[in-house]
């Protein structure tokens, strides 16, 4: 890893975008575990008569062939070793439930969420993938040096995930297929700009600072972190006349301080999309009752881009106040980042970005639940099941207000749902 990335700051500012590309010019190539010059295996077993077939270094032989070895069975799938998984910490398994959910994470990151230092994220994360349970990569850049270590899931964190949740584990050749795709994607900076929002979050119930009380009760910060898949699988309003009205966020969280729950949607903004797409996106936040399970913030990499934004808004005359709006920009930090004053509301009547809002401090909306353990994912006790009758209700009362049918809703979608969860 180069000099600028060693002494990173571990949370980041309030764009929470700590990719490490910032100064590239042009990503040459994807170097898998550049740092150590090492390939991940993907089992403990290794037949030495077939070398590994992906450039990945994951072993992607066959597994339809069984053999005989010293007189005993061979499973076709390879040793079945459960050991691994009793030798993680427990900060190393929510690491590997959040990188099977979210896909990528720089050190930054994960320092970040889980460590008090770089050098500690770095240690760890170096035992990691030597045991299988991580892949990384870096890019070099023009001009000399290397973007930041990057982190995905190992395919044998992979089987593990799998075999916790009791799910099919990917094949290795699927796996390694999925992580060339991931390494080379085109989006791989947007995404690692989004994981970095919530990760700066995130940052603020980092078990490692909090030593003395790791467990607060209640909890309180970042209690619900979706990815966009999870997002685009749950955000779904089917109307009767056969079409689908779905959110596709960058992201959606839940984030509670001093009593307060704020639900929201995240748009991180890279500058790539033209202010008539970024708007454009507007019409569908408004078809859905978004208003009824979070309020919008964009994220912005620039205070010339949030301007413009709010200008464009305010043009758009067929739009009507429908769900709340805040904006930030990310080249204006803050120290506690994203959580701090750095939020300004927009409104039709005003459209200047005069005064900044900490998270805490912008309108609630959304149902509130209680806490409860259960989901096996981190930050989410505050997630709440698309199936339940009360989130049902709220939809087929969308769904009558479009128009589509005199269904009449199981409760009054104005008025707040308190949902009670098994803890």
């Amino acid at each position: 890893m180069t000099g600028h990335d060693e002494h990173r700051a571990a949370v980041g500012s309030a764009d929470g975008s700590a990719d490490g590309s910032a100064s590239a010019r042009r990503p040459i190539t994807a170097a898998p575990n550049a740092e150590h010059g090492v390939g991940i295996r993907a089992a403990q077993h290794h037949n030495p008569r077939v070398g590994s077939k992906s450039r990945l270094s994951i072993n992607t032989e066959g597994s339809s062939r069984g053999g005989r070895r010293h007189g005993r069975s061979v499973h076709c799938g390879g040793h079945p070793d459960a050991g691994p998984w009793f030798r993680l910490l427990d900060r190393d398994r929510r690491l590997l439930y959040l990188l099977n959910e979210h896909k990528v994470l720089t050190t930054d990151q994960i320092a970040a969420l889980e460590f008090t230092s770089i050098r500690r994220a770095q240690d760890r994360t170096r035992k990691l993938r030597e045991m299988g349970m991580l892949f990384a990569f870096r890019e070099s850049l023009y001009g000399g040096g290397t973007s930041q270590t990057r982190h995905a899931l190992g395919y044998s964190g992979a089987r593990l995930i799998a075999a916790a949740r009791a799910e099919k584990p990917p094949t290795p050749a699927a796996h390694a297929l999925s992580l060339e795709r991931l390494a080379c994607s085109p989006t791989l900076k947007h995404r690692l700009g989004a994981n970095g929002f919530f990760a700066a979050l995130a940052a603020h119930r980092n078990p490692a600072g909090h030593r003395d009380n790791a467990h607060p009760d209640p909890v309180t910060g970042l209690t619900q972190w979706w990815s966009e898949r999870q997002c685009t699988d749950c955000f779904r309003l089917d109307l009767y006349s056969g079409e689908t009205v779905g959110l596709r966020p960058d992201g959606y969280g839940c984030w509670e301080q001093h009593d307060r729950t704020v639900r929201f949607f995240l748009e991180y903004d890279t500058g790539t999309e033209s202010l008539t797409t970024l708007v454009g996106k507007l019409a569908v936040y408004r078809r859905f009752p978004t208003d009824e399970f979070g309020i919008l913030l964009f994220s912005l990499h620039s205070s010339r881009r949030e301007t413009t934004l709010r200008a464009a808004l305010r043009r758009v005359s067929s739009y009507s106040p429908g769900v709340v709006i805040a904006t930030i920009a990310r080249d204006q930090p803050h120290s506690d980042g994203p959580a701090g004053p750095v939020w300004a509301l927009w409104t039709p009547e005003n459209d200047n970005a005069t005064q900044r809002l900490h998270l805490a401090d912008l309108p609630e909306r959304g149902p509130r639940i209680a806490h409860h353990t259960s989901t096996g994912q981190p930050y989410n006790e505050a997630a709440f099941d698309v199936d339940t009758p009360d989130v049902r209700a709220i939809l087929d009362s969308n769904r009558a207000r479009a128009g589509m049918t005199d269904l009449t809703a199981g409760s009054d979608p104005s008025e707040p749902i308190i949902f009670q969860t098994d803890s």
